[in-house]
C-alpha cells in the first residue's frame, strides 16, 4: 500500500507565503513525477506544478514566478513554496505521486493525497 499525505496548509493574508509538503510512503521502489493540483469551490481540479525524479519542473501560468516546487528523493517528499499569495489561490491543494512499486514495474501507479486547505484573505 502507498500513502500520500499533505501538510502545511492554512490561512494567510494576501501577499503572504506558505509552504506545503507531501510525503509518499509505503511499498515504494521509486516515486517518479510528483505534482500539485488545486480545486477551488465550484471549480474543477487544476494543475499547479510538477517535478520529475531528475528535478525538471513545470508550472501553470497562474503560478509561475510565485510558486516553487522542489523535492527530496531520499524522503519521497515534494514541497510547494507559495509566495505572494492572492485570494484566487484559495483552494484545496492536492499532491500527486507517480509510483513505481518494484524494480520490475513497467508503469507507474498514480496516487493522490487527501488535500490540504489553503485560504488567502484579502
Amino acid at each position: 500500500q502507498v500513502q500520500v499525505v499533505e501538510s502545511g496548509g492554512g490561512l494567510v493574508q494576501a501577499g503572504g507565503s506558505l509552504r506545503l509538503s507531501c510525503a509518499a510512503s509505503g511499498s515504494i521502489f521509486r516515486v517518479s513525477a510528483m505534482g500539485w493540483y488545486r480545486q477551488a469551490p465550484g471549480n474543477q481540479r487544476e494543475w499547479v506544478a510538477t517535478i520529475t525524479w531528475g528535478g525538471t519542473t513545470n508550472y501553470a501560468d497562474s503560478t509561475k514566478g510565485r510558486f516553487t516546487i522542489s523535492r527530496d528523493n531520499a524522503k519521497n517528499t515534494v514541497y510547494l513554496q507559495m509566495n505572494d499569495l492572492k485570494p484566487e489561490d484559495t483552494a484545496v491543494y492536492y499532491c500527486s505521486a507517480d509510483v513505481l512499486l518494484t524494480l520490475f514495474s513497467t508503469y507507474a501507479n498514480h496516487y493522490w493525497g487527501q488535500g490540504t486547505q489553503v485560504t488567502v484573505s484579502s
